[in-house]
């Protein structure tokens, strides 16, 4: 338990955890065809070093090869053996 001067100095105070963006995707596979939508989300905070990308969930046939911090290399794999990043250089972002 914190002392009252510590309470009304706010030391030790709790930061608030950073807001993530959750987002979905539509993945297509480029080999296979096959599709489905990935429920994603990353920090909201500009300031951050790196986003903390996170896929929160695949769709059916697709599972994660490789995590990364970034969309563009975080790297899927389709159930054809297809790997590609969850969101190429090339693409616009939102």
């Amino acid at each position: 338990m914190r002392s009252l001067s510590a309470v009304l100095r706010g030391e030790n105070e709790r930061k608030p955890m950073a807001a993530r963006d959750r987002f979905s995707k539509k993945l297509t596979c480029p080999q296979c065809g096959n599709t489905g939508f990935a429920e994603a989300s990353e920090d909201d905070q500009p300031s951050r070093k790196h986003p903390a990308f996170r896929i929160d969930q695949l769709p059916k046939g697709f599972f994660e090869q490789k995590s990364s911090n970034f969309q563009e290399t975080y790297i899927i794999r389709c159930e054809c053996s297809r790997k590609f990043p969850f969101r190429t250089l090339t693409e616009k972002t939102a």
